[in-house]
């Protein structure tokens, strides 16, 4: 782990950047910046050890911010549906953030695999075609768009601050908080439909926060300049159906899928750079699913047949 640096995180109350900060806490001076409208969620990193302070990174207001960070870790994201905010939050604020931490040894900006133009079920490599994959069916419909105008800002940066980049395209993030296999696991309990794409198995490579937060470390060596840019995601390729069906044997709950077009189309990576670069990950999505019933819903765990 990170050991005796200086860290600025942004993005505090997100599902990954929450427990980064508090795991990096123990061993580094940690700051985070966020809007903060839940000070119970401020509060909480607070006693985790966390220094917390109210930025608005689309207008640039980091100026009450130190300038020695040694690290930063840019985890935030404005998906308000509104293209002018979204793009002045995400590309421009991107733009205001390393400027601020151009001395920082090493900046790792979060992208998504959303920047990738599915196709069928190709396992897409950091050379694939870039798309649009989010606004075809009304979800998120400035994500995708955003996330790679922010990938061409931190490649700006990077060159004219000197600044050593990596940018990583994250794929399905979930821990003992949720992510996406725990929105299907509450769709589960109240028997609700799971949305899949005709054009079966929807394939993605699930990352548990584990491996995020151990993988940190040799993310930020293989920084940059020019940026490096790599998929980030589980060394295992899962489809939401099985995943579901496991939470299902976990739980004993039904899963109820409703193929469409108007939903993702598989979007699973290529990890072969990931795992020359940094290495594979650990968490078997088997037993980082069962972690997560265990965290949210252990009640459920009772009327499952898979019993380890």
């Amino acid at each position: 782990m990170l050991n005796g640096e200086k860290i600025l995180i942004t993005g505090l109350t997100g599902q990954v950047a929450g427990p980064v900060a508090r795991a990096l806490a123990r061993d580094n001076e940690v700051w985070g910046i966020a809007r903060f409208s839940d000070p119970n969620a401020r509060a909480a990193l607070e006693k985790a050890g966390v220094r917390c302070e109210m930025a608005d990174l689309a207008e640039g207001d980091l100026g009450h911010l130190p300038g020695d960070f040694s690290l930063a870790l840019h985890f935030a994201v404005a998906k308000s549906g509104n293209f002018h905010a979204d793009l002045a939050a995400n590309a421009e604020g991107t733009g205001f953030l390393m400027d601020h931490c151009r001395n920082a040894r090493a900046f790792l900006h979060c992208s998504s695999t959303a920047v990738y133009e599915p196709n069928d079920h190709e396992l897409l490599s950091e050379d694939a075609m870039l798309g649009d994959n989010h606004r075809a069916f009304g979800f998120l419909p400035t994500y995708s768009i955003c996330k790679i105008a922010a990938e061409g800002m931190a490649r700006f940066c990077a060159r004219h601050f000197d600044l050593p980049t990596v940018i990583a395209r994250l794929n399905v993030p979930y821990g003992n908080g949720g992510g996406w296999p725990g929105l299907h696991l509450e769709l589960m309990r109240r028997d609700k439909p799971i949305q899949v794409h005709t054009n079966a198995p929807s394939i993605y490579n699930p990352i548990h926060e584990d491996d995020l937060i151990a993988m940190l470390p040799r993310l930020l060596e293989v920084a940059s300049v020019p940026a490096t840019i790599l998929n980030w995601g589980g060394s295992d390729v899962v489809s939401i159906e099985e995943w579901c069906g496991y939470l299902g044997e976990l739980t004993g709950l039904t899963p109820r899928f409703e193929p469409t077009t108007h939903t993702i189309e598989s979007t699973a990576v290529d990890t072969t750079r990931m795992h020359e670069l940094i290495g594979k990950t650990q968490v078997p999505w088997r037993k980082g699913f069962k972690r997560m019933v265990e965290a949210l819903h252990p009640d459920l765990l009772e009327g499952g047949t898979v019993h380890e």
